[in-house]
């Protein structure tokens, strides 16, 4: 893993999702409904379901949204035939991108994120291009404050599994094993520790470097896919400190 702060990063997306709660409210939604076909209705019995709620929650989404969602997975209640599709490619300076989405139509999808690649500088390539480039993993990122006892938490993170702890100016983050991701962040709430983000996510086992015009382009780019409508998360290995 780089040294650079993730938590810069999920710092700058809240901000950016926090002032588009419409579209936010739209993907969570999305994710939901996938996540229930996917794991079944009940959160209990369903990690990736019981995140998403956690998400919602915390992005103040109206639980009748999360509801309605809920019904729309299980099919209590019509609605599109939302699918989860990755797509993967290059960007400028040659990064690595990973794109996780929901669409109702994946040629639309397809088409769109394409035409982003091209315009800016990147390319939209076959399934697995990339893929071999990042490692499955949870990350959990707890920001720090004059009362945050880095000690404890590291100890509380290893006794419970986590592979990888680095600490930050501004943050800890813990990584762990997909199998051990849950009982992990149990371990830290179990203690009362504020988690700021905890999620599955794709991390990269290596990172690029990229300066000048090519790292305007690049920084484009992914703001514009974060921005599409069916897109869930972006993935990449873009050094960004």
């Amino acid at each position: 893993m780089s040294g650079h702060s993730k938590w810069a990063n999920i710092k700058h997306k809240k901000a950016k999702m926090d002032a588009q709660k419409g579209k936010l409210y739209t993907k969570l939604s999305k994710m939901i409904i996938v996540a229930v076909r996917e794991g079944g209705p009940d959160p209990n019995a369903n990690s990736k379901l019981r995140d998403l709620i956690e998400k919602a929650k915390e992005a103040n989404m109206p639980n009748e949204n999360i509801m309605r969602a809920i019904k729309r997975g299980s099919g209590e209640l019509g609605g599109e035939n939302v699918e989860h599709v990755m797509y993967e490619g290059y960007g400028p300076g040659g990064v690595a991108i990973m794109l996780s989405a929901m669409t109702d139509n994946r040629n639309r999808t397809a088409s769109e994120i394409r035409h982003l690649f091209d315009k800016y500088g990147g390319n939209l390539g076959e399934a697995g291009c990339v893929a071999w480039m990042f490692e499955k993993k949870g990350l959990i990122l707890i920001e720090k404050n004059e009362r945050t006892n880095v000690d404890d938490i590291m100890m509380i993170a290893i006794e419970a599994g986590a592979e990888d702890i680095q600490e930050q100016e501004d943050s800890i983050e813990i990584t762990t094993s997909t199998e051990n991701y849950e009982q992990v962040k149990k371990a830290l709430k179990d203690n009362n520790i504020v988690l700021s983000s905890a999620e599955i996510t794709y991390l990269p086992k290596s990172t690029v470097e990229v300066s000048g015009k090519d790292a305007e382009m690049l920084e484009k780019l992914l703001d514009v896919l974060e921005d599409h409508d069916d897109v869930e998360e972006v993935y990449s290995n873009y050094d960004s400190k």
